[in-house]
């Protein structure tokens, strides 16, 4: 595995370029092309054939930036783009048809609905992680609602930027999409620009320059950043079942997955046997020596390493630990009872340690938990409803998913988003349509009869009837 993970130079693109591009993509956008559902319904197909069509080259971009196992990509990455598009397709005249709401006493005769429009030029913003569905699971969003975009991939994934500026303009409509490569530079006068939504996936520090850069032409933005997931075992839960289910979820993508489980708060006398159990999954999943296991991806870069073999320092390491830079790889490693101020606990970890501390009760766990961010996804491992409940009930997180881990993600009739430090906004199915969409208020009146009550002289009776019914 470890042979195909290579690194490739920072993209670039001519910055020149860039506001020549977005004035393009308006100009088409004002023809009305656009709008039409045939015009949708052919780039959603069109959208569907890139990723099938290009699935082994996609596999193999993946592999190269970051090692990951073909069924992790495929089923993460890949698929998700196809299946959301192949959905939006088959929903498209439902979403779009106006939606009939009542019409108050007042304003009758009249009917009243709510019109669907597009907003307009929309960037999308991708992160290195899930380079694929990141940056295309938003433009189905956008196609479907009837938006131009300009796409902004990774350039931390450099064999996945390169293949997918490559590919876009292959198969979608290049007078209504534009792929933008590069680093910071491309990224900065591109948010100099004025969209009309800036969808972007990333941490929350680079959030607040994509926000703050929105603000200036008072852009709307949908912000998707992530935050230290949490995992609660009560003493009811299954371990085996739970073990399973958490290892899967924190060592998919080498743990570089924005909704993976960050920390397990698990009542203390369970503690050391969940701990084992994660122990004798690690080694079911991934062997003996998880460096071998063709399953294990790894970390994207150097400087990540660097960053999360740093945060091992002086702690106390149950599994793993095992770190190789020249191979980015740091193996599926548990920590145990870090201080709550340790660095492991501060920030997202965004990688493959996993830190499980001991509590003495729910109350501990929940109190835990709401001191800090609200995250972007909880789990809660529980045979009891009631706890179930509890915990849904006295926390606030994007996304709640119970005995198990990931799994909400990939409903796309669950909107997938964040709240507070987490993000803002949501997408996936009719969330991602709406997201895109402007809910245009339409009320119509008819001619044909003009009664004088509500114009002006306003008689005393006219007083007293808006008084009492309006």
């Amino acid at each position: 595995m470890s042979a195909s993970v290579q690194s490739l130079p920072t993209p670039e693109c001519d910055i020149d370029s860039i506001a020549g591009h977005v004035e393009r993509l308006r100009q088409t956008f004002r023809s009305g092309r656009t709008r039409q559902l045939d015009w949708r319904r052919a780039q959603l197909r069109r959208l569907e054939a890139l990723v099938r069509d290009n699935g082994d080259a996609l596999l193999e971009a993946l592999a190269q930036d970051l090692g990951k196992p073909t069924l992790e990509a495929w089923a993460a990455d890949i698929g998700l783009v196809a299946k959301e598009a192949a959905e939006a397709r088959k929903r498209l005249v439902r979403w779009t048809r106006p939606e009939k709401v009542p019409t108050p006493l007042n304003a009758r005769p009249g009917r009243s609905r709510i019109v669907r429009e597009p907003l307009g030029v929309t960037l999308v913003i991708a992160p290195w992680n899930y380079p694929v569905q990141l940056l295309l699971s938003p433009l189905v969003g956008a196609i479907a609602a009837g938006n131009c975009a300009v796409l902004k991939p990774s350039e931390v994934a450099a064999h996945t930027s390169g293949l997918l500026a490559r590919l876009v303009p292959e198969y979608l409509d290049t007078d209504c999409f534009q792929v933008v490569e590069g680093g910071v530079p491309e990224t900065t006068a591109l948010l100099a620009e004025r969209f009309d939504h800036i969808f972007y996936t990333g941490n929350g520090r680079v959030g607040r320059i994509v926000m703050a850069a929105a603000a200036k032409h008072l852009t709307p933005v949908t912000l998707e950043l992530g935050g230290k997931s949490p995992c609660l075992v009560d003493g009811t839960a299954n371990l085996q079942v739970a073990a399973r289910r958490i290892a899967w979820g924190k060592w998919l993508n080498a743990g570089q997955t924005c909704i993976a489980p960050d920390y397990v708060l698990v009542q203390r006398e369970r503690h050391d046997e969940l701990v084992d159990k994660l122990r004798g999954t690690i080694r079911e999943f991934y062997g003996d020596d998880p460096k071998q296991s063709s399953d294990y991806a790894r970390v994207i870069n150097a400087q990540h390493h660097r960053r999360l073999a740093g945060l091992l320092k002086d702690a106390e390491v149950a599994i793993g630990g095992d770190a190789d830079e020249g191979e980015r790889y740091l193996a599926p490693t548990v920590i145990t009872n870090p201080a709550p101020d340790a660095a492991v606990m501060q920030d997202e970890i965004f990688g493959p340690i996993l830190p499980v501390l001991a509590v003495d009760n729910l109350d501990e766990a929940l109190e835990f938990v709401n001191q800090r961010e609200k995250p972007l996804a909880l789990y809660v491992f529980s045979e009891d409803s009631r706890v179930e409940q509890r915990v849904i009930a006295d926390t606030s997180s994007g996304g709640v998913c119970v005995n198990g881990t990931i799994w909400h993600i990939g409903n796309p009739h669950l909107p997938f988003g964040g709240v507070g430090e987490s993000g803002m906004g949501a997408y996936h199915g009719h969330a991602s349509f709406e997201t895109f969409s402007h809910r245009k208020s339409v009320l119509t009146k008819p001619t044909r009869s003009d009664p004088k009550l509500m114009y002006p002289p306003y008689s005393d009776f006219v007083t007293r009837l808006a008084k009492r019914f309006l």
